[in-house]
C-alpha cells in the first residue's frame, strides 16, 4: 500500500486479476466483450424480424388488392 491509499506498482487491486492499464479486470473485460457480442445480435434478430414483418405486410397488401 503507499502512503496515498492507492496499491503498490505491480500489485493487483482489490478483487485480485490483473488490469489492462484503463482499471478494468480481465473478468471485467471479458464480461463487456460477451455483451458486445450478445448486444450485436439482438439488433440483428430485431432486424430480421422487421424485415419479415414488411415482407408479409407487402404480401398481405397484394392479396387484399388482387382478391376478387
Amino acid at each position: 500500500m503507499t502512503s496515498d491509499g492507492g496499491t503498490a506498482e505491480g500489485t493487483a487491486p482489490d478483487g485480485g486479476g490483473t488490469t489492462d492499464g484503463g482499471g478494468t479486470t480481465d473478468g471485467e473485460r471479458r464480461r463487456l466483450e460477451l455483451e458486445k457480442k450478445r448486444e450485436r445480435y439482438v439488433w440483428l434478430y430485431l432486424g430480421y424480424f422487421l424485415f419479415g414483418i414488411h415482407i408479409v405486410a407487402f404480401v398481405m397488401i397484394y392479396a387484399v388488392r388482387h382478391a376478387k
